[in-house]
């Protein structure tokens, strides 16, 4: 296709806007006929006469004799036998009936044949047409004739046969006696028959009963047929039994017309004496006939209703000359007209109100009343129409002018009256709807005004010889094309065409009630024949194309193609010059190149359609014109463009082909067309439309898009006009896109900006909004736009056809739920114009592809590329083309087993769809590609794919709106997920479909068998040749989805340069080498908290970007990366990380800190490392503190045994303690503390004074010159020890928390406190009894804080000895005493110890030896000195003592023991 017709989706989209709307306003001017008729009865002129001038509206194409052997037979009978005649317009015959004998012939042309059936003995009463139910009869039998005698019924079959063409299905009739189905009709006498669409068979009789005649298949004993009285009840069929109708004198009314209305299956009658009846047959036809209303004054009823303002001259005696159905087509709210003597029509209803009518729903009739009543025709039609009285040739003027209605037929709007009035001549008065008047509605917006809503009719008159016996509607012949175009119709419920499932040939008869306008575009003319006294008659309705027509072939003069036009309006009539130059209007004989060049003038002619102009102007008097004027005290609004007639019509004629599936679904499940809510799986999946109907339609379709092309190309009508405009519109007038100015302007009624910069100026002088040459360009902008929504609206039905032909539900089998719903949902509207309609119809046509290139194919590529490329180049375009020709050589590399053919067929693949990147459906293209392992194509495609959808590079572009840049890369990623869904299929993981939002699909069972090692080659392969394109959003797509998988490791290994930039990008806070110190130093704050809130998936890639200063041996950045991981905070709970993970990642830390110092990194700093090792102890703090929290927690919720008086009261209190504990457990957990928070916060208020020491330790706490915070802190450390346990748990704290504080700072270590503290608490403990305490217990463990040192505990004790106002009581001085001991006997053993290598343990045992003069020189005197004058002091303290004897004696004796053991080498012994 050339670039010249290349179909602008926006152009067909804003075109559809029009279509759409010309429909609307199309369905909206089909008015009820209730509404019609209201409106009638303020109109003065109700009727109206063809122009003389014109070709006739009816004219009579042929007359019949009646067949020679009927008439022979009647004069036979001398002219005094019965006679009866009728019309079958279902078998395409005539019949009438002398006496006993009954005659078939065809009315609508004369076949020589007129076959009798005679074989009855009586005379025949009464004959019906009946549709065969179907299985009881052999399928040629699809009618019976129903024959009714004074005494019998008979059924006769009827079987039609066609010629051997097929074209005259109805070409013979032959009928078929069927002896079993006979019943006597117990004397009762049928007066006339009707028939249902559904086969039932009513008759009436003449004692004012209706029968139904049943028949079936029975055998046995049961009858094959069997009539039955619905209107009486079992004491009237006795009577009639036994007593004879003679001797019944009651007055019989009898039925003389039944008609049936199939649509709401409803059956009315009419007797002699002018009653109507109604019947009822159930919601579905087949239910029991039920009698709900019956009128007899009826006639007196209308008179105050009568429309119209024209006063008739009535007779005295009225009667209803016949009854018709109206069909739902024509109103909702009238069900019934009945036409009387005097030419008035009577419009009923059997709803008691016009909101309770049948509105789409069936409801039952309860009644029925005379709505209104229309006026009769005028007398003395002829060429002009007069009103009031008339001189008439043969009659006076003061003769009564009222008509005498002998006959009437009414059908689908038409109405055929047979006048008996004493004329010169006899005649038929023809009424139909004035279709000149329907132009005035459907080219305006809604006119409101009663005169444009009225009914207008126009009148004609026929000379007929003989009298009118019977009138029907010739019904268009079954053949292909006019079926087809009759189909199109058939599911338009939505407008009001409900049809009952009738066929397609009753279905045209209702729809000529919308008029010729809408549909004689597919309808053939209508026919009407009519059966006289004198033989029969065709009439046939010219349609307005019809007379246009004749206008163009006879050469008209051009004020009669004016005044066509005028009447019509330039709309409707441009829209039939397009059908006829198009030739696409439905006639019998073909257009001739004269007529349609004649009417393509016509069409392009100004003087007739009018020009382009602004609304206001009145230059053109058929143009719309504005009602409002110029008021100097208003806004004055800015006039708005209004196109001529050409553009008018071109939309009604497009609106008009397109109406019958426009906004129908294409496609739909077979049997499940009824049910709204039909699914998929419920039935098989076919076109709504058979392939004949939318072939018909698709060659109208294509013809005048033709003819459009055709004038474009030569410069035709405006398109002439502009022509030499060039580039006017802001693109090619012709052939490119229009500006959004010219758009809005031509698809809607809006108004161009005008910018004045003189704001004084004069309203007189301004420049007008458009000039002549800018309306010309955008209508012709604007019908360039409707061809190409014809163009591609053929292509579509082509598309359908070709899909239907290959059966559509072979096709949409492989689609998933969701699409096929979609598929049954799709409109031809949105086919045509929409985004998802081009996706689904892209749908279709790869289903139709893969039918012939799949492996079990029926053909290559050409075999249908050929067909598509030439129906429907805008679904299936030249990119299309080799898109699969790529895909067959897939399906070729599939099943061949030559590696290197398989690898060079893939090639070749690949090197197709790069060429056509955007086209290609890659998700399927690509898994064939990995079946292939030709991972090169599954890498690269969908890059070549994203760079095509986003050639601008607006994903990466941060200048443009955000909205902008997201969509371009959501676009982009939808490429992207190709390649993520091939690495996933490598990493043998299940797919979800909550990952980048793809699509669930299993591992390939060719995947499950890789190793792994080839499942990491491929894997590198992939990551390779992503690292490699320039695409910096995939790569950051790919980092993502390889850390998504798991795949840390391939990452780490073969990432590219912007791998860092991107970690750095995701963890939202880039590190660089230069300021990695600085930012440590600054983040060092004196709450500890550094940097902000980080999420996990932030941390993820922290955690790697750590791994990758490892791994390229960066450990300063490591360090720095993991600092602000073990510090990172959340606003999730769930997602904190835990002490421990912290912990980990601070020792990390340390470690790489460490490494970086052990390799002599010059941007090493050593204050990194000790700020990593203080946070790390700061941290093993405040783990400490929260597992004392959970522990202390734990203890309160565990029962308590306690023996309190009020023990509720205990367990509330300790309740909400353990619950403020969890609290400040998880406040704890939440990040890393500072030590002051840890101390103030946590430690003091809950009582941790052993952490609180440690704290104070690790912090070198100076704060206070006496140390009273640490004094403080160990007293409440001891005291908590000894409410706990007692002097024993005291002295194991002492010498846990104190051999952790004294080696670093004595101050830390108040020994006399502690000492003085622990030997009075022992004291009182001992005197009452409370706890045994050892003398040694507190001297060791005092020499254990000390970490074995014995001077520092001998000075404590010294210091307060030395000081009586501390220790007043002697008993206390003796328990410090005793300590002494203690102290100093293992100051000279521990001494001893470390002199001879060994422990205290072991030296106790050499000392209890035998020393030998050798062992004894090691002492050294000094240390003897000491102890031994130390021991000879405190024995002397001892004697001193306040004290009997006999407490002081162990003491002085262990003193003295120890002197002399010191002085004497050989005295150890006591050790």
């Amino acid at each position: 296709m050339s670039s010249s017709e290349e179909i602008v989706v926006r152009d067909v989209t804003n075109a559809g806007l029009v279509v759409s709307d010309r429909i609307g306003r199309d369905i909206a001017a089909q008015l009820d006929l209730e509404e019609a008729l209201e409106a009638s009865r303020y109109a003065s002129h109700p009727y109206s006469t063809h122009p003389r001038e014109w070709p006739p509206l009816i004219e009579v194409v042929d007359t019949w004799e009646l067949p020679p052997v009927l008439v022979e037979r009647y004069n036979a009978a001398g002219g005094e036998g019965t006679a009866l005649c009728g019309i079958f317009p279902e078998i395409r015959r005539a019949w009438a009936s002398v006496d006993n004998s009954l005659f078939l012939w065809r009315f609508d042309k004369w076949d020589g044949q007129c076959p009798e059936y005679g074989g009855e003995e009586q005379v025949i009463c009464a004959v019906g047409l009946a549709k065969s139910k179907p299985g009881v009869f052999v399928e040629a039998i699809q009618h019976l004739l129903v024959l009714a005698t004074p005494v019998e019924l008979i059924l006769v079959g009827v079987c039609c046969s066609g010629r051997a063409d097929g074209a005259d299905p109805y070409a013979e009739v032959t009928l078929q006696p069927l002896p079993e189905y006979r019943i006597p009709t117990d004397g009762v006498t049928m007066t006339c028959i009707t028939c249902t669409q559904k086969g039932h068979i009513f008759m009436a009789g003449r004692d004012g009963h209706i029968y139904e005649m049943h028949y079936t298949t029975s055998s046995g004993w049961h009858k094959h047929c069997r009539k039955i009285c619905l209107t009486s009840g079992l004491s009237n069929i006795i009577s009639r039994w036994v007593v004879p109708n003679v001797f019944k004198f009651g007055t019989v009314d009898p039925i003389v017309e039944m008609v049936i209305d199939n649509e709401r299956n409803i059956l009315y009658t009419r007797t002699e004496e002018m009653k109507l009846q109604v019947f009822v047959l159930g919601p579905t036809g087949d239910g029991p006939l039920k009698k709900v209303a019956e009128e007899r004054n009826l006639i007196s009823q209308k008179d105050g209703k009568s429309t119209g303002s024209r006063a008739t001259n009535r007779s005295s005696k009225l009667s209803i000359v016949s009854i018709s159905p109206l069909s739902m087509v024509e109103s909702k709210w009238l069900h019934l007209v009945a036409v009387l003597s005097d030419g008035r029509r009577m419009y009923l209803s059997t709803a008691p109100s016009a909101n309770s009518g049948f509105n789409g729903n069936y409801l039952q009739p309860s009644c029925l009343k005379a709505v209104t009543t229309r006026p009769s025709p005028p007398l003395g039609v002829s060429s002009g129409l007069a009103f009031g009285a008339m001189s008439l040739p043969g009659r006076s003027q003061n003769e009564d002018l009222t008509m005498k209605v002998e006959a009437a037929y009414y059908s689908a709007g038409t109405l055929i009256l047979s006048d008996s009035s004493p004329t010169i001549s006899s005649s038929l008065i023809i009424v139909t709807k004035d279709s000149t008047t329907q132009s005035s509605m459907t080219g305006s917006l809604g006119m409101s005004s009663r005169s444009s809503r009225a009914l207008r009719e126009s009148i004609s008159s026929i000379p007929i010889e003989g009298r009118m016996l019977f009138v029907a509607d010739v019904l268009p012949l079954p053949d292909k094309e006019s079926t087809m175009e009759q189909s199109l119709y058939s599911e338009l419920a939505f407008c009001g065409f409900e049809f009952s499932g009738e066929s397609f040939e009753k279905t045209s008869v209702k729809l000529w009630v919308r008029g010729d306008l809408p549909t004689q575009h597919l309808f053939p003319r209508r026919r009407i024949v009519v059966f006289s006294t004198m033989g029969m008659m065709e009439l046939v309705f010219n349609r307005p194309v019809d007379i246009l027509r004749r206008l163009l072939e006879s050469n008209s003069p051009r004020a009669l193609l004016e005044d066509f036009f005028n009447r019509f309006g330039a709309g409707e009539a441009a829209a039939m010059c397009l059908m006829l130059a198009a030739k696409m209007a439905h006639t019998e004989n073909l257009i001739s190149n004269f007529v349609a060049e004649k009417a393509a003038e016509a069409f392009e002619d100004p003087r007739l359609v009018g020009m382009p102009q602004l609304d206001g102007s009145t230059t053109l008097s058929n143009a719309r014109t504005t009602t409002s004027g110029f008021s100097m005290g208003q806004v004055v609004q800015e006039a708005e463009p209004v196109f001529s007639g050409a553009h008018e019509g071109l939309c009604l004629c497009t609106a008009r082909l397109l109406f019958p599936l426009w906004e129908l679904p294409v496609v739909a499940t077979k049997g499940g067309l009824d049910s709204p809510d039909a699914k998929s799986e419920s039935g098989i999946v076919v076109c709504r439309l058979s392939v004949g109907a939318m072939h018909v339609l698709e060659n109208k379709i294509r013809s005048l898009e033709r003819f459009l092309r055709s004038r474009r190309n030569q410069r035709r009508g405006l398109y002439g006009c502009v022509a030499g405009l060039g580039d006017l519109t802001g693109g090619s007038i012709l052939y490119g896109t229009s500006s959004d100015n010219m758009v809005r302007n031509v698809f809607g009624s809006y108004y161009r900006n005008v910018e004045s910069s003189e704001g004084g100026t004069s309203n007189k002088r301004q420049r007008p909004p458009y000039t002549p040459a800018e309306l010309a360009a955008m209508e012709v902008r604007g019908m360039e736009c409707i061809r190409q929504l014809l163009l591609r609206s053929g292509e579509a039905l082509f598309l359908l056809q070709l899909a239907s032909q290959h059966h559509l539900t072979r096709l949409v089998q492989g689609f998933d739920a969701n699409l096929k719903q979609l598929l049954l949902q799709l409109t031809f509207h949105h086919l045509v114009c929409s985004e998802e309609g081009d996706h689904l119809a892209t749908r279709l046509i790869s289903a139709l592809m893969e039918y012939y290139t799949g492996p079990d194919g029926r053909g290559t590529v050409d075999d249908i590329s050929g067909r598509l490329r030439e129906g429907c180049p805008s679904y299936y375009k030249e990119s299309d083309y080799k898109f699969y020709l790529a895909v067959e050589c897939l399906e070729k590399a599939a099943i061949t087993h030559d590696n290197d053919e398989k690898e060079n067929l893939a090639r070749e693949a690949f090197n197709l769809l790069s060429k056509v990147p955007e086209s290609a459906d890659l998700r399927t293209v690509c898994k064939r590609f990995e079946d292939l392992r030709f991972y090169e194509a599954v890498v690269r495609l969908p890059l070549q794919k994203a760079q095509a959808i986003d050639p601008a590079g607006d994903a990466l572009n941060e200048q443009i709106e955000i909205g902008i840049r997201q969509q371009a890369l959501v676009q982009r990623e939808q490429c992207y997920v190709i390649i993520y869904s091939a690495l996933r299929s490598l990493k043998g993981e299940e797919p979800s479909q909550r990952e980048f939002g793809s699509i669930v699909r299993s591992a390939s069972s060719s995947q499950s068998n890789l190793d792994k090692a080839s499942r990491k080659k491929y894997i590198s392969q992939i990551v390779q040749l992503g690292v490699q394109s320039t695409d910096r959003a995939f790569h950051e797509y790919l980092y993502r989805t390889m850390i998504d998988l798991g795949l840390e490791n391939e990452l780490l290994e073969y990432g590219g340069p912007d791998l860092v930039p991107f970690l750095q990008k995701a963890g939202r806070e880039p590190i660089q080498e230069a300021g990695a110190v600085s930012g440590v130093a600054s983040a060092a704050s004196p709450t500890g908290q550094t940097g902000g809130t980080v999420k996990s998936d932030q941390a993820k890639y922290l955690g790697l970007l750590a791994r990758y200063y490892v791994l390229k041996r960066q450990h300063v950045l490591a360090a720095h990366v993991l600092l602000r991981l073990a510090e990172r905070r959340s606003g999730d709970f769930q997602d904190t990380p835990t002490l421990e993970q912290r912990r980990q990642y601070l020792s990390n830390a340390v470690l790489q800190a460490k490494n970086a110092s052990n390799n002599n990194n010059s941007a090493f700093d050593s204050g990194l490392l000790d700020l990593l090792e203080g946070k790390l102890a700061v941290l093993q703090f405040q783990m400490k503190i929260k597992d004392e929290l959970e522990a202390m927690a734990l203890r309160l919720e565990e029962p308590s045994t306690s023996n309190e008086p009020f023990p509720d009261r205990t367990l509330i209190t300790d309740t909400n303690l353990a619950s403020t504990l969890k609290e400040k457990a998880k406040e704890i957990s939440l990040d890393l503390k500072s030590i002051t928070q840890l101390y103030n916060d946590f430690a003091v208020p809950f009582e941790l004074w052993e952490i609180c020491l440690e704290m104070l330790y690790f912090a070198n706490y100076n704060g206070d010159a006496d140390s009273t915070i640490i004094k403080e802190t160990w007293a409440r450390l001891v005291d908590q020890a000894l409410s706990k346990g007692g002097i024993a748990e005291a002295c194991n704290v002492l010498k846990r928390v104190g051999s952790h504080v004294y080696p670093v700072d004595g101050s830390l270590l108040p020994l006399d406190t502690l000492c003085l503290h622990l030997e009075k608490a022992a004291l009182e403990r001992l005197v009452s009894g409370v706890e045994s305490v050892g003398d040694e217990d507190i001297a060791r463990a005092l020499l254990a804080a000390c970490k074995g040192s014995p001077e520092p505990v001998l000075n404590t004790y010294e210091q307060l000895l030395s000081n009586g106002a501390i220790l007043p009581s002697p008993n206390l001085r003796l328990r410090l005493l005793r300590s002494v001991l203690v102290v100093l006997s293992e100051w000279a053993m521990s001494f001893f110890a470390q002199r001879i290598g060994t422990s205290a343990s072991g030296a106790s045992l050499i000392l209890g030896g035998t020393f030998s003069s050798d062992q004894t020189t090691i002492i050294n005197q000094g240390f003897r000195d000491k102890i031994t004058s130390a021991a000879n002091r405190y024995m002397t303290e001892v004697r001193r003592l306040a004290l009997p004897q006999n407490q002081t004696e162990a003491v002085y004796r262990g003193f003295r023991e120890l002197e002399e053991s010191l002085i004497s080498p050989y005295s150890f012994d006591r050790f």
